[in-house]
């Protein structure tokens, strides 16, 4: 009977620690994607300021707040030629599809 209860506590314990790995790795595969979004966030910075947040006065759109499916359609319209600009068409063109929703939602999660 108490070999049981050892080989019983001996199995939760496993369980319960193939339970963490389990979790850490899936905050590690979350943390490293929300690496990589906000690196793909950083190359709007130059012209849509830090986190999508504009300086005051300026005549480019902050991105920060903006819902995402604005942003979105916005960013596939530069992509598809649909909407004209002057830097927005070339630059869009070198995200993927699945890279403008990430960017969107991640824009639109900012604050403003």
């Amino acid at each position: 009977m108490r070999m049981r209860k050892i080989i019983t506590a001996v199995g939760l314990i496993g369980y319960g620690l193939a339970g963490c790995l389990s979790v850490n790795a899936q905050e590690l595969s979350t943390s490293k994607e929300a690496l990589y979004t906000k690196s793909l966030a950083a190359t709007c910075a130059n012209c849509h300021g830090t986190n999508g947040k504009v300086v005051n006065g300026s005549p480019v759109v902050g991105l920060a707040g903006l819902p995402a499916d604005y942003i979105a359609s916005q960013m596939k319209a530069f992509k598809s030629g649909a909407r004209p600009a002057t830097v927005m068409h070339q630059l869009a063109k070198g995200f993927s599809d699945v890279q403008i929703d990430q960017l969107a939602a991640y824009f639109a999660a900012q604050k403003k």
